[in-house]
Order: structure tokens, then sequence, then C-alpha cells
């Protein structure tokens, strides 16, 4: 289930007018890498972390929570490159997969929420990176 709601999550974001103004198709699960860094153009999405976890309810149904993370990437010179460009980047993220209500491969039902939107400067001082964490209300 957890593969399946982040191949969606993906899916949603590159078809989302908002976030691929942004952005163009450059939202990737993981980004192409050369030499073991990222080889994409600034800026663009890909998914970070996520963990789940699984409780048994007494209905005999199985619910899942997901908590998982989207990062948004811009680095170079200029205004255009400020932290306003993540900000922008995640708060059409965050519009994208607010409350949105998914229904999976065999019925599971599927409810995200935005949790938090954190905003930084990496420590090379010059990329910007905002991560936008969601936890995913799974039942079934």
């Amino acid at each position: 289930m957890e593969l399946e709601v982040l191949q969606r999550i993906v899916a949603l974001l590159k078809a989302d007018s908002a976030v691929s103004a942004l952005v163009g198709a450059k939202i990737y699960d993981r980004p192409p890498h050369e030499n073991g860094e990222p080889n994409v153009p600034s800026p663009y999405i890909s998914l970070g972390p996520h963990d789940g976890l699984t409780e048994d309810s007494d209905d005999c149904m199985d619910l899942m929570e997901l908590t998982f993370q989207v990062d948004a990437w811009s680095w170079g010179s200029g205004a255009a490159y400020s932290r306003a460009e993540v900000s922008n980047i995640a708060a059409a993220v965050r519009s994208c997969l607010h409350k949105r209500d998914l229904t999976l491969t065999g019925g599971a039902s599927v409810e995200i929420q935005h949790q938090m939107t954190r905003v930084m400067r990496d420590p090379d001082g010059e990329t910007n990176h905002a991560a936008i964490t969601f936890t995913a209300a799974i039942d079934g």
C-alpha cells in the first residue's frame, strides 16, 4: 500500500497545473544522479523519507498511518532562486495534496493531511530546500 500511495503522490503532483507551472515535469521519486549527486536543473521536486505505522482495529480492518515528505529544491543566483521560490513550490504542493482523498487498488481509502513545512538553506549556502511533511491515513 505504501508504494502505491507514493506512486499516486508523484502522479498527482505531475498532473497539477500549479505545481507544473513552477517545476515543469521535474517531479521525481528519486531524481537522476551523476557521480552520487542529483543531476537535475533547478528547481525540482523529489520524494523524501517516509515511514508507516500499522494498527489493528477491532473490526478486522488494517489501519495505517503513512508519514511522507516531499522536498522542493532551488539554487542559483538572483532573486528567482530565493527562498521565495521553494516557498511558492511548497505552497503549490500543499494545495495539491492537503485534504486529498484517494482510493487505492483493492479499495483501501486514503486521506492525506499536511503536517508541516520547513524552508531552509542547505549547508552549501546556495541551495534552498523546502521539506513538506504529510500524513496519509490508510483504511483498508
